[in-house]
């Protein structure tokens, strides 16, 4: 085929018509950016880049939300737009990826909103990813999800990984959680300080992990055993072995695995204790545990 042949059939084809505008697009907006000539009031633009994350080449597709997280907030307008009621999954699942680019604090409720709406599970991803990203001002909004019995515990979850991920930003907001009378509040609360914990090896945070091993949901418990386990915090380590006794085995079995991550001797005689456990995977676990202490 000739080169005249090849631009005779774009020129006919529409969709290599679209691609070829859609390339043109993105190749004089990015030489903007680079001269720092672009207007971010051109609507007419932003829609059009927008528009773009369509395109059926992912590679495109990347190149404009790339684009568009450099232009920043001008495009947050668009972009919500796009997510609230695009026809096509495609453009809602670039925007939400887009808008986790940007951060931008006045996504909030419409991130929310898709989080809780949309039908699609990626934009429903997407979208908690881009609340992890917009950072502390969205910490209300996630712990109104977990107050809220409506919500499914898949949208519960997507809340509290988002909150994990915000960690030490919001550490004030997350302590003031766990004085919440709901148990999917504390717990999305403790695993996000945990982060913190293993972030900034935070003594504040490390201690109320601590005194949520002695929380009155078995959850919680568990979920403070297991995350002790991630940081080095000694003076964990008698907490934990009281908890070696706890009613509840998930807590037990946090406790033994996370005694045996300790590298500290002193588990070794609690730890052989723990062989005479009612439950056989305790047993088993308190095996391991010592293992790993002996090979330490």
């Amino acid at each position: 085929m000739t080169k005249l042949d090849a631009a005779t059939q774009s020129e006919d084809d529409p969709i290599l018509l679209a691609q070829a505008e859609t390339d043109a697009l993105l190749h004089r907006v990015n030489e903007q950016i680079t001269l720092d000539t672009f207007d971010p009031t051109d609507h007419h633009t932003l829609k059009q880049l927008v528009e773009s994350l369509g395109d059926s080449r992912g590679m495109t597709r990347l190149r404009a939300a790339e684009t568009l997280g450099e232009i920043g907030e001008p495009a947050t307008p668009f972009l919500l737009d796009a997510l609230a009621d695009h026809a096509n999954v495609v453009v809602r699942r670039a925007a939400a990826k887009t808008l986790t680019l940007i951060g931008d604090p006045i996504a909030v409720p419409n991130l929310i909103h898709a989080l809780l709406t949309d039908e699609d599970t990626v934009v429903k991803g997407s979208s908690a990813g881009a609340l992890a990203r917009t950072g502390e001002a969205a910490v209300p909004a996630l712990l109104d999800i977990l107050a809220s019995p409506e919500h499914p515990e898949s949208t519960k979850g997507h809340a509290a990984w988002a909150l994990a991920f915000i960690g030490s930003e919001a550490a004030e907001q997350l302590y003031q959680a766990l004085d919440s009378d709901l148990v999917d509040v504390r717990c999305a609360a403790v695993g996000a300080i945990a982060h913190v914990a293993q972030e900034q090896s935070d003594e504040r945070a490390c201690q109320v992990l601590v005194s949520a091993l002695t929380d009155p949901e078995p959850v919680i418990r568990t979920e403070a055993a297991a995350a002790l386990g991630q940081i080095n915090y000694p003076p964990a380590l008698p907490h934990l072995i009281l908890a070696l006794k706890d009613t509840n085995v998930e807590v037990r079995k946090a406790a033994v695995t996370t005694l045996g991550k300790t590298g500290d001797r002193m588990a070794l005689e609690p730890l052989q204790a723990a062989l005479t456990d009612e439950l056989e995977v305790v047993r088993l676990l308190a095996k391991l545990a010592i293992a790993q202490l002996e090979n330490q």
